[in-house]
């Protein structure tokens, strides 16, 4: 095999392995909380170039984050773990305050507006292989998370 054959051969593999799996995170950013609130709620735009979904979260910030999803129930709003949310390729699934979100439980302090949070997303295809993705959320004050959640739309 010529030498330009093979190394095509490989970037071939490590295009399609890369692709296969590949997400994009836009607009990441976690809700600012109030002294002594331990729970926190973390927001962003997810999209698959292929099927997938996200299955867990992380954080050095807290032993427990969760996916969650709200929801109205006979006009009581509900609260829940799930335990993911599937991606349908191209499509652009946004968690918003109000819908599906991630929470952060038990933290040990107040998350103030302007920090940094890193977050590792775990996102599964449909062949069962898992790839993390690492981000850096930005902490919001509450009346900002509210007033830019008003203006974006949610695709399934």
């Amino acid at each position: 095999m010529r030498q330009r054959d093979f190394l095509g051969l490989v970037m071939g593999i490590c295009i399609s392995g890369w692709a296969h799996a590949q997400v994009t995170i836009e607009e990441p950013w976690i809700r600012a909380t109030a002294p002594g609130q331990t729970v926190a709620g973390g927001y962003m735009k997810l999209r698959s170039a292929n099927s997938s979904a996200l299955v867990g979260v992380t954080t050095p910030l807290t032993a427990r984050a969760e996916i969650h999803e709200m929801s109205m129930d006979a006009g009581v709003m509900k609260m829940r773990p799930v335990p993911k949310i599937d991606l349908p390729a191209g499509k652009t699934v946004e968690l918003k305050p109000g819908g599906y979100h991630l929470m952060l439980m038990n933290l040990e302090r107040p998350l103030r507006d302007g920090e940094t949070v890193p977050i590792t997303l775990v996102f599964e295809g449909p062949d069962k292989k898992r790839e993390r993705i690492e981000v850096n959320a930005r902490v919001r004050d509450v009346r900002a998370g509210m007033h830019g959640s008003k203006d974006m739309k949610h695709h399934h």
